[in-house]
């Protein structure tokens, strides 16, 4: 009751849904919780509701720049006007270190994991961005030395499935509370439908044979250095209408081959942007609000820089430009388009995958695609397989 009048008493821009007051309650009366909920389903807005609703100072860590940014700016959005926050990156000028002010603190982990113990012992509640990210040693080291913070929260859209990352995640910030599912967001229109086209590559025999059982590392570069295999991307992309993300692994031997391949034939007054983890925070967060206003522009960008919470309402396509099986890398990267706007009801992702099976030797990205379709499946998306010979 108490926490139902405090959501009305602030008044936010945005309504808060069911399930997000469900998780900001559970939040508040466990004092620790980690709560999933998916790309799309509002957990910023939980997290401003929780600034929001304590008194003490208010450690937020996020694991990228660009987050850093784009929470500072959904916050202020929330707030129908600013809100003070003061966020830190690699690039922020240190006096921070001295003497912290604000009430709420934004950064990347990155930015404070060398801080001795008595830096935190300043914040009376800390909150995880994308907890998913909290298995690395840094990471949780930064929540171990936090034993004197009463109050913490992890939220996350995903977990690998393992039990042990779920284990650890619940030992850093409490017990996994789930609020809805992305399917249920689809069906209720909160989120848009998103089809998958999964284009299946063949290669020719000879092709096949000449790499069968070669080690991972030469199947990716050759999968990444094949130039037909890259056209193909360039003609996909740029025949696509609406905005279209690609991403990519490697920066110098993928992704700067794709954007000057698709920069080079794209129309002029079509924009394209190459990011990657060189791009600095304010680039990535200029490409990001320019891509919300236009309605054809095409984003080339590493998966760790734009996979992982970005939020771009008006993006029509995903082209998965590089294989992974990893299930929160895949459903994170899902997530970039699966958020509603005026002029978009479905998202479609390309989800290009590489045959270069020979007899009964299954290639390794061939195994990858294999672990994405049963990703789709537990999802239960819709997804669709197209067989394409590129070698004829």
């Amino acid at each position: 009751f108490e926490c139902g009048q405090f959501v009305q008493s602030i008044k936010t821009k945005h309504i808060p849904r069911d399930y997000q007051i469900d998780g900001f309650v559970n939040a508040v009366r466990k004092n620790r919780a980690l709560l999933l909920s998916p790309t799309g389903s509002g957990k910023s807005l939980i997290i401003y509701l929780l600034t929001r609703f304590y008194p003490h100072k208010k450690l937020i860590i996020v694991p990228t720049i660009s987050l850093v940014q784009q929470l500072a700016k959904d916050f202020e959005d929330y707030n129908q006007g600013p809100f003070e926050v003061l966020k830190i990156t690699g690039d922020t000028d240190k006096s921070w270190q001295k003497k912290i002010d604000n009430k709420v603190v934004i950064t990347t982990w990155q930015s404070i994991h060398k801080q001795p113990r008595a830096f935190y012992d300043q914040f009376g509640v800390v909150i995880g961005d994308e907890a998913h990210t909290f298995k690395a040693k840094s990471l949780t080291s930064i929540l171990e030395k936090m034993v004197n913070i009463k109050y913490r929260f992890g939220f996350t859209g995903t977990l690998d499935g393992s039990q042990t990352n779920q284990l650890v995640l619940e030992g850093l910030f409490g017990p996994v509370k789930s609020l809805i599912k992305t399917k249920e967001l689809m069906e209720s229109e909160q989120l848009a439908n998103l089809k998958i086209k999964i284009l299946l590559l063949k290669y020719s025999e000879q092709t096949r044979k000449d790499h069968t059982r070669i080690k991972y590392k030469d199947e990716m570069d050759f999968i990444v250095g094949n130039e037909k295999r890259n056209k193909f991307i360039q003609n996909l992309a740029l025949s696509l209408n609406g905005n279209t993300l690609i991403l990519f692994q490697y920066v110098e031997k993928h992704g700067k081959i794709l954007y000057d391949l698709i920069n080079s034939k794209a129309n002029k007054d079509r924009k394209v942007f190459f990011v990657f983890g060189g791009t600095d925070g304010e680039t990535r967060e200029s490409v990001r609000e320019i891509t919300e206003k236009e309605t054809n522009a095409i984003i080339i960008a590493s998966y760790g820089t734009f996979s992982t919470g970005i939020n771009i309402r008006a993006l029509h396509n995903i082209i998965f430009a590089s294989p992974s099986k990893s299930k929160i890398r895949n459903l994170q990267s899902i997530g970039r388009g699966l958020r509603t706007s005026e002029n978009k009801e479905r998202c479609t992702l390309f989800d290009i995958g590489d045959d270069l099976k020979y007899k009964e030797n299954l290639n390794f990205t061939l195994k990858h695609l294999y672990e994405r379709v049963k990703i789709y499946n537990q999802e239960k998306f819709d997804y669709k397989i197209h067989k394409i010979d590129l070698e004829e």
